[in-house]
Order: C-alpha cells, then structure tokens, then sequence
C-alpha cells in the first residue's frame, strides 16, 4: 500500500503554477521502492505476513545466528573453527591453517564459493538473499522484531513516522546500539580469538587502541545500517541484485505472480440471480499467456463477444504491504525482490479466505509462471558451473590431502653476496623458514647434501618448532675458494627433516668469486 497523501498524489498530476493545464509529464509517484517522486525518504514499515515460509525462515535464521555466535568458541583438532588472524597472515578455515604459501588452496577455496552462487543462483534463484545474507537475517529476525515490540504494529510505526520521534523509538534505538555492540565484538572474535577478545574487554582500550576503533566503527556501522539505512542496502548498496540479470534464466526458481491466473485483478463481484443456480460459463480457450476470458451470463457461445472472467487476485495489496523492500511482486522479476517469500504467505493467507486455491505467488520459473510449463533443471549454465564446481573442489582436496606436516622455504641471506674468512674460505648465509603445520611440537633436523666438501654451520640444529609455528634458522655454507674457480657460484641443496613422516630437499644458489 501506498502512503502517499492526498496532496502528494495530487502535486504529481494536477496543474501547476508553471503548468496550469497540468499538460507537462510527472514523475512517478515512487521513483524508488524508498523514494517519494518530491526526493523525500519513504520508510518501509511492512506488515508480518505469518505462514509456512516464515517460519521455516525464522527456524533456518537463528540457526544461523547461533552458529554465527558459537562459532569463535568452537574448536577442531585443537584449533578454532574459524580464526582470521590477518596479523600473522594465517587463515583457520574448520581447523586447518592456511599460511601465505597456500595461497593456490586458498584461491581454489574462494573461486568454489563464488561458484557455488553461481550454480545456485541459476538453480534457486536469490535463496541466499531471501534465506542466509546476514542483511536480511537479522533485519527480519532480530531488529524488525524489536521495531514491533517497542513500536506496535505497521501502523503504529507509520504513525511515529508522521508524528515524529517517541520515547519509545529513542528507547529501541539504544538496544539496537546495545546489540550491535555485541555483534560487533563477535564479529572482531574471528579475527583475534575468543580469549584475547575476553582480554581486550577486561583491559584498557588504550592497551589496544585498533581492535577497539574496529569494534567502535563496526557498531556504528551496523546501527547506521539497521537504524537508519536498512532495505537501502540491498536496494542501493548490494550489487548482487544487479547481477541477477545474468545469473538468472527464464528456468531459474524465483518468487513470482502468476498473471494468467491473476489477471485481470479486481475486487470480488457479488452474485447475482440469488436463489438461483448459477449458469455456468463456457470458457473460451486462451494462448499460453493470457487471462482466462468467459461469455457473459446468459449468453450464447456465438452470440456476442466474451466477456474477460475475473482473475483470482482480489488486488487486496497484502503483497505490498508486506514487502521488506516495498515493492509489488504483480509487476514482474525485479533486483529490488531478495525472495523473502513474505508476499507468498500473505497471499496464500488471503486465497485461503475467499475460497480460491494457494500459489497465485509462489514458487517458479519465469518459463513455468508465464508459460505454464514445468522448469528445466538441467540447462547448459547448470552442467557449466556443476562442472567447474566438481573440478575446483577436486583441485582442493587433492591439494589439502597433498599437504605435508611442514612447510619449508629457502632463502638467501641479507646484506653483501658472501663472506671472505681469515681462512681465505667463503661463507655464504642462507636462511632456512621451517613452518609446523601439524598438531603437535616437532624438531627439524638440516643436513647439507650439495655441493661437496661443503660444510654446514647451523646455529641451532635440529630446529623445535611448535605447532603453528614458523621459525626462522640463519645456517651458513662454507666452502673453499678454489671451489668457485671459472663458476662463481654453485648449487645448494637441504635436506630438512623431522625423524618420523617429513622429509624434504630445498634448492639454491650460493655465491663467490669467479677467479
């Protein structure tokens, strides 16, 4: 429904002092779903539509929230569940560790998921929109709750809106700064644990002056977001609608009207001939497409021209008012829709009242709603990103069971090439970075396989190293001049291993003088 006045309504259309016969073009009443055609913010205050959809929505929602709240605390193998310490570079991804060295496992992690919206998307549509974007979820489910509890119903809130602030929209406010405060403190959990989160609250924000600034702007983000900016975000700052154009096919799910069915729409007739059985009407027959049309009452099938038989929709605008981004679902697929499904519960609600069947909304495919034909699952964009899907995942978990127990890199040393000895021998520093990705302490032990007669000088050998751990050993090669003569410089190889089920050879070069 509408709530543009009177006056609004009548400045779009009638004359004016420039145009006073009113002959000039006017905008749209609503230029946006949360536009008015005079520039003014239109807040959207929709009704509970109750239903089947809504509460399996509401059961999948705080499932997501409780994971989203557990999650910090949940460890696997000794290490947290998720954990994005951007600090030390290394990702915890369901307790395995990714370091800057996996970065193809890492690549191949993300390029699965961004193709798996792909591949759901074609197949169901804007499910992750409607059903699991955290936008929605706790803007359905936890804030516009609170908007009624503190406010009242639709109404209620339009009429705050009108009459300005309320003390109890100033108290609503502050629990929504209160819950986005704790939000924001979970969100910073996955960045530097649960137990250094629990040290930073019990300590002096100047003893970490970033993670509290973190903290501070994403709880002014998300109370900007759901005090003020809400739908606007998946209307004007989420690009993923925009994308649908070219996710979507005429055979991909999405929530839709049926207009064959629908059209054309009006308010129900009251019968006539009371008393009397109604004459039936023979129904003349349509192209896929177009409303249903009947013979008038009482007339012969050739005696004049059809009469258009009413459609089912009663145009109650309950879809409308209950649409989270203000939209009406009659007018087609737009990017303003994320699939809620609210306008689905309330129109079944009402075809449950006037005696007619459910799903004039619902469910379908472009090609099913407007077609009447059933939707094709399989399609070329569904096998392309199946395919794409199955090879990515299998270049992962090749590449996740290939993983060794450690992870060695070789590196030349800082500062000039090498190193002349009072011997007259010539040292060359190489840095050996020994990373631990198993579960439990490990010592390294580095042995020189190459060139020969060369000799290892190693600080610290074998190397202890705990898990997780990335040590750093300084080890130098020292061989005689001679050894360079006519080359300068000689190939290196290490061996590195830890006495039980990883060994590896690391190469490189080591420098001298060539004559």
């Amino acid at each position: 429904m509408s709530e543009t006045t009177a006056s609004e309504s009548a400045a779009a259309s009638g004359p004016s002092e420039h145009d006073p016969k009113g002959t000039m073009l006017k905008p749209e009443e609503h230029v946006l779903a949360t536009l008015r055609s005079d520039g003014t913010r239109r807040w959207i205050r929709p009704r509970l539509s109750k239903g089947q959809l809504l509460t399996a929505r509401r059961i999948v929602a705080y499932g997501l929230m409780v994971i989203f709240i557990a999650l910090p605390h949940i460890t696997i193998g000794g290490k947290p569940a998720i954990l994005l310490d951007i600090l030390h570079r290394e990702f915890t991804l369901l307790g395995t560790t990714f370091v800057p060295t996996d970065t193809p496992l890492l690549m191949l992690f993300l390029l699965s998921v961004f193709v798996t919206v792909f591949l759901l998307t074609a197949l169901f549509g804007r499910v992750w929109c409607g059903w699991a974007c955290p936008q929605t979820v706790y803007m359905e489910f936890l804030y516009r709750p609170l908007d009624r509890l503190f406010e009242g119903n639709f109404a209620q809130q339009q009429k705050i809106d009108r009459e300005g602030g309320s003390p109890r929209r100033v108290l609503k406010n502050v629990v929504f700064v209160l819950i986005s405060a704790f939000l924001a403190h979970t969100f910073l959990a996955y960045f530097v644990g649960w137990k250094a989160l629990i040290g930073y609250m019990t300590s002096s924000p100047f003893s970490h002056p970033t993670a509290f600034l973190v903290v501070l702007g994403v709880t002014a983000a998300m109370s900007f977001d759901f005090m003020y900016f809400r739908e606007q975000t998946c209307l004007i700052a989420c690009p993923y609608g925009r994308f649908q154009s070219v996710l979507l096919d005429d055979n991909s799910l999405i929530v839709g009207y049926d207009r064959c069915r629908g059209e054309p729409r009006g308010k129900p007739k009251k019968k006539r001939n009371k008393g009397k059985e109604p004459t039936a009407l023979p129904v003349v027959e349509r192209a896929a497409g177009e409303p249903a049309t009947a013979l008038a009452e009482g007339e012969a099938h050739a005696s004049g021209p059809a009469e258009p038989v009413q459609g089912d929709c009663i145009d109650c605008g309950a879809c409308v008012i209950t649409c989270p981004t203000g939209i009406d679902i009659r007018d087609g697929l737009q990017l303003e829709c994320i699939n809620c499904t609210q306008c689905i519960d309330a129109c079944d609600a009402i075809m449950d009242k006037v005696g007619k069947p459910r799903g004039l909304i619902r469910y379908g495919s472009r090609t099913n709603l407007e077609e009447g034909k059933p939707q094709r699952v399989v399609r070329p964009r569904v096998l392309i990103y199946s395919v794409a899907l199955v090879l990515l995942l299998s270049g992962l978990f090749m590449g996740l069971s290939g993983r060794q127990s450690a992870k060695v890199t070789l590196l030349r040393g800082l500062g000039k090439p090498y190193a002349v000895l009072p011997s007259g021998e010539i040292s060359n520093q190489m840095r050996l970075k020994v990373r631990n990705q198993g579960e439990e302490p490990r010592s390294y032990t580095i042995e020189l396989l190459e060139p020969a007669g060369a000799q290892l000088v190693a600080p610290e050998n074998p190397l202890d190293v705990e898990p997780g751990e990335l040590k750093i050993s300084n080890v130098f090669v020292v061989l005689p001049r001679d050894a360079y003569a006519g080359k300068g410089q000689l190939k290196v190889r290490f061996k590195v291993s830890d006495g039980k089920d990883f060994e590896t050879v690391s190469e490189g070069l080591v420098l001298g003088p060539e004559e």
